[in-house]
């Protein structure tokens, strides 16, 4: 999608009702189909956000960050994701918990930053956490510096994220699971799963 068509739906794009567990669950691994409302709550999740940064590349063609996480002894280590991470006590909101850790982990600056709307939280078993996604643009390629908490910026456009064509399901193994086959979008031989898959789906339904 042309940048200056992405620009023009915007205030269609906050007006629009959001696909919601409906448009998540269809990019869900089973593990997560196990949680409840009821049951999210009594395990009191801790808080956290993550951005959706859309921006426009050299060709003008609507372009969505993404982040594979650097490896550590930890639940998603070396997996793909949004920008962010767990709200912190001087934050006013979730949306500066979004726009504060996009600073921090790829150097885009929140003052550069306009955020469309906040999408439907996502709740992460392995790591207990409730994700607060926003999906933002900023007017031209931002300059882009990870920190340690990032092992590779990965850029992809939104025309591939629309496109059903991305859609597979792979196996896999994790530290928390073995041998299963769960729901991905594979776009430039990336794995988009998990909690990021189901915050890819419903921004797929949104903008779509």
């Amino acid at each position: 999608m042309n940048f200056k068509d992405f620009l023009s739906k915007i205030e269609r794009y906050k007006a629009l009702e959001l696909g919601g567990l409906e448009a998540q669950f269809k990019m869900a691994p089973k593990l997560r189909l196990t949680y409840n409302k009821n049951k999210i709550k009594a395990n009191n999740p801790r808080k956290a956000a993550v951005l959706a940064l859309f921006y426009p590349d050299k060709n003008n063609t609507t372009t969505l960050l993404l982040t594979k996480r650097a490896s550590y002894k930890g639940t998603h280590s070396a997996q793909i994701s949004f920008p962010g991470g767990k709200i912190e006590q001087n934050d006013i909101n979730l949306q500066e918990t979004a726009l504060r850790e996009t600073f921090e982990e790829v150097g885009v600056a929140s003052s550069t930053i306009k955020v469309i709307r906040q999408l439907t939280d996502v709740y992460i078993p392995p790591s207990n956490f409730l994700a607060t996604p926003f999906i933002g643009f900023t007017h031209q390629r931002p300059t882009l510096t990870k920190n340690h908490e990032v092992a590779e910026l990965i850029e992809v456009s939104l025309k591939d994220v629309l496109n059903d064509e991305h859609l597979t399901t792979v196996n896999l193994t994790t530290s928390y699971m073995k041998n299963i086959d769960v729901p991905c979008f594979k776009i430039d031989n990336h794995i988009i799963w998990g909690a990021t898959g189901m915050m890819l789906s419903e921004i797929k339904e949104l903008l779509k």
